[in-house]
């Protein structure tokens, strides 16, 4: 099994938000639709895919969500822009 850390945003591209999931597909479409009303996701209306990884560990995924959810904007910005330089989202990609 797959299991991702990924990054989204909003539209403002000022909000940035860092989760795991074993099924991206699901986990982006429950936040691009508001599925789970009252989320920190919902609230700020974070619907853009902008980064993910896989790993098959479910432990590595886990760490490394903690350690990105610790790092400053400035570094987390570095690694979306790594990957994604235009902020461009992913989702499409992922179908």
């Amino acid at each position: 099994m797959e299991y991702y850390v990924y990054m989204m945003t909003n539209s403002h591209r000022n909000i940035l938000y860092t989760g795991m999931t074993n099924n991206l597909v699901r986990r982006v479409y429950e936040h691009k639709h508001h599925l789970d009303k009252g989320s920190f996701t919902d609230r700020y209306n974070v619907e853009y895919l902008i980064y993910y990884e896989s790993t098959s560990d479910v432990n590595a995924a886990i760490e490394r969500e903690k350690q990105i959810k610790g790092w400053n904007r400035k570094r987390k910005n570095k690694l979306v822009e790594s990957k994604n330089p235009c902020w461009q989202d992913l989702y499409e990609g992922i179908l």
